[in-house]
């Protein structure tokens, strides 16, 4: 009910969101672009191809100006005046297609773009366990005999706190996690990470191991954020900026006052779309991969904040 609600709204908005966009700026995140098959991805995520991604980029120049991180930080401070309405583009987790793919899209296009990882899965020392979850389920799918004993949706169910239950199962599938990492390298290495800062990037925090934080404890929110922050700090990465993995929805206020504690923390960021956040240094982005042409997305969100607002409903309330 609620998406074909925001469908049916979503027709009503210009194609010119010039206007219309209700923030000054605009936060799209991505995960991985590429053209090929990825079985780490493919179950997950919706990533989009190259064609897509530039399809994207060139919707988002009309109506936005990219801005680098401090440019932004200026922005947000009042000290920076833009030709239009802002946008700082951003992925998350470090995938490798990164380097491969979309590096050569932006230098051609000149757009920066920050990069939120998490430290336990550079160099492919690991894989995060959605990922592994992906490789299981694929393995089922392309399998001559499928394994009926294993359920694909509760495998993809199998949480961060139970995710050791994702090695049994690869186990009994022959599933070698170890060999995709060394075969696949899925992940950028320490060295791509330090060129794309060298070139101009941003490298920032995004956990340590991508946990779901509002499954965990205060005291395991702040240890393993705090954790992948000292890592860029130690790495001479940007140490002002923390993405949340998955979402930040549940996570409570209390979080937040002990986080910024840390007066060289500039801002955090969620995934919730367009939306506001009570708590105001913590910044909501614009998921990218559903499927959609950014256009629609877009538009999409804001017919939903719209919608919210006659209710107040547009701001996330942290307590």
């Amino acid at each position: 009910m609620k998406q074909r609600l925001i469908d049916l709204l979503a027709v009503f908005e210009k194609e010119n969101i010039e206007k219309s966009f209700p923030l000054d700026y605009c936060l799209p995140v991505y995960h991985c672009v590429s053209d090929e098959n990825l079985p780490h991805l493919n179950h997950i995520i919706q990533y989009k191809n190259a064609r897509q991604f530039e399809n994207d980029l060139d919707y988002f120049s009309r109506y936005f100006q990219f801005l680098n991180w401090n440019e932004f930080k200026d922005f947000l401070n009042g000290n920076f005046k833009p030709q239009k309405r802002i946008a700082l583009l951003t992925f998350d987790d470090g995938f490798r297609e990164f380097y491969d793919v979309v590096l050569p899209i932006l230098e051609r296009k000149g757009i920066y773009a920050i990069n939120f990882i998490n430290p336990a899965f550079i160099d492919n020392k690991d894989l995060m366990f959605r990922c592994k979850a992906s490789l299981i389920v694929d393995r089922i799918k392309t399998s001559a005999s499928r394994n009926v004993e294993i359920n694909i949706e509760q495998v993809l169910k199998i949480n961060y706190k139970n995710k050791d239950q994702l090695d049994q199962i690869a186990e009994k599938l022959e599933v070698d996690f170890d060999s995709y990492l060394k075969d696949q390298r899925p992940y950028m290495n320490i060295d791509q990470l330090k060129n794309l800062k060298e070139k101009g990037f941003g490298i920032s925090a995004h956990s340590w191991d991508h946990p779901l934080y509002g499954e965990l404890s205060l005291e395991d929110q702040l240890k393993n954020t705090i954790k992948s922050l000292n890592f860029t700090k130690e790495n001479d990465f940007l140490h002002d900026g923390f993405a949340f993995p998955f979402t930040d929805f549940g996570v409570r206020k209390d979080f937040f006052e002990n986080l910024f504690k840390n007066e060289q923390l500039s801002y955090s960021f969620g995934c919730a779309g367009i939306k506001l956040d009570s708590f105001e240094k913590n910044l909501q982005r614009i998921p990218m991969e559903t499927g959609e042409t950014a256009s629609n997305t877009v538009k999409k969100e804001i017919a939903y904040f719209t919608f919210k607002k006659l209710w107040n409903k547009n701001t996330i309330i942290r307590k």
